[in-house]
């Protein structure tokens, strides 16, 4: 019995240790984000790589995402005779919800992970241990840049996530289900508000992407500098990201609505 009690003992307290070294992590990362007014090269290639090279599968999800929200609409709002209401429906849950959760799920699992991985190697085969022999810190050259790119690009993959969703859910609705296109469009200009809806939206977006930008470059700089090490650090970016966000997501939701 009291052998499992240590166990239990020792396992919350590993957990709240590495809780305390992810928050002093990100003091730091914060402290050496001024560093990169001087040096916008950094930034500019982590965006490519954090927002170009998610954008592909960004937009074919909010397409497909878009048809199906405007499939199931259209089949529940036809029931009470309100089909005309599809437009507001599609874009009230798509950026209140949709929009800013399903993209940084994508993210975490695209942008994020390929971030952990990264830097993981980087600890493995000790780039990082060289970067400090040479006197540059890896926190301005290597995880600022990374943590300011990603808080800048989820907010705009959502906003392209949300237009392609809505021209989809339009295709579903209106070509291939006969909705007004007027009724489609001026239902939802006269029910979205741009800053209850959008903007809140877009405010969601911003903390998603810095809670899992932080998340992933924690977990690539603690991961244990091995083959395994790194895999199981990507893998738990991926898992703590999801959970992060549909907490947060909660959370925001009862604050902002």
């Amino acid at each position: 019995m009291i052998n499992l009690f240590q166990k239990f003992g020792r396992g919350w307290l590993e957990v709240f240790e590495r809780f305390g070294r992810a928050h002093m992590f990100l003091f730091q990362l914060i402290a050496a984000l001024p560093s990169l007014f001087g040096r916008w090269g950094l930034l500019i290639k982590q965006l490519h790589s954090t927002g170009v090279m998610t954008l592909l599968i960004i937009l074919v999800s909010g397409l497909f995402v878009g048809m199906v929200l405007a499939l199931q609409g259209y089949n529940s709002l036809v029931r009470f005779s309100a089909e005309e209401a599809l437009g507001q429906f599609v874009a009230l849950v798509l950026f209140r919800e949709l929009a800013p959760v399903l993209t940084a799920l994508l993210f975490a699992g695209r942008a994020g992970s390929a971030m952990t991985s990264e830097i993981g190697l980087m600890k493995a085969t000790e780039q990082l241990a060289g970067l400090e022999m040479m006197a540059v810190d890896p926190y301005k050259r290597v995880f600022a840049p990374r943590l300011l790119a990603g808080f800048l690009a989820v907010p705009a993959l959502t906003a392209m996530f949300g237009a392609v969703a809505i021209l989809g859910g339009h295709l579903v609705g209106v070509e291939l289900l006969g909705v007004d296109a007027g009724a489609y469009w001026s239902q939802m200009k006269s029910e979205v508000s741009f800053t209850h809806d959008v903007l809140n939206g877009l405010f969601k977006a911003l903390v998603f992407g810095f809670v899992i930008c932080w998340i992933a470059i924690f977990e690539g700089a603690d991961c244990v500098p091995t083959s395994e090490g790194v895999s199981g650090a990507t893998t738990r970016t991926v898992v703590y990201s999801s959970l992060a966000v549909l907490g947060l997501d909660f959370v925001l939701t009862a604050l902002m609505f």
